[in-house]
């Protein structure tokens, strides 16, 4: 079995990146994104989950993660099924969600073709973790994760992009309690 792309040591951190099955943009209206948030503070309250970085984009996010507690696998695969859970409904009583029975017909075919699901499948499989093993590649993957709202034309500059931790990186107030990783050193 490959080793490519799982968590190995559970004591480093850890750069992921998970995204909506066939990229659909379903970070386009706050009730969604709130989920996650909710389901990150819940993870950081009960399950050790410590966030570093963050950033959500319309149809995928980026995190630096680690853990104090349960396993970082865990923790993904519980927080991927919850979120998925509760986005599925959120998507379905929502009335002004003009893309629902489209969303949801994508989401059900990808689920059925999952032999991993039943009959439903919001994430893509896999959250591709790459260990930061030294303060160098750390912060290569803040600055990636920072800059991805500025790449994608969202906000001119990191610290405007409320859905991300480069706000708490430039000293404002952000959404979620982080830990500031350690300043770069070379």
């Amino acid at each position: 079995m490959s080793t490519k792309y799982k968590f190995g040591n559970q004591d480093q951190l850890y750069f992921v990146s998970f995204a909506v099955i066939n990229w659909i943009d379903l970070f386009i209206r706050n009730e969604y994104k709130q989920i996650m948030l909710d389901s990150w503070k819940h993870c950081q309250l009960n399950k050790g989950l410590e966030i570093y970085g963050w950033c959500m984009m319309t149809s995928h996010i980026h995190m630096v993660i680690g853990s104090n507690q349960n396993k970082l696998e865990d923790i993904m695969r519980d927080m991927k099924r919850h979120t998925s859970e509760r986005l599925k409904d959120a998507i379905k009583s929502n009335p002004q969600e003009s893309r629902r029975e489209w969303m949801l017909w994508m989401m059900e075919r990808a689920g059925r073709k999952n032999s991993n699901n039943v009959n439903f499948q919001l994430w893509q499989q896999d959250n591709h973790p790459i260990e930061l093993y030294d303060n160098k590649i750390l912060h290569q993957k803040l600055d990636y994760i920072h800059n991805n709202p500025v790449e994608a034309g969202f906000v001119e500059k990191p610290e405007d992009y409320l859905y991300s931790s480069a706000r708490d990186y430039y000293g404002l107030p952000g959404l979620l309690d982080i830990l500031l990783a350690d300043p770069l050193v070379v």
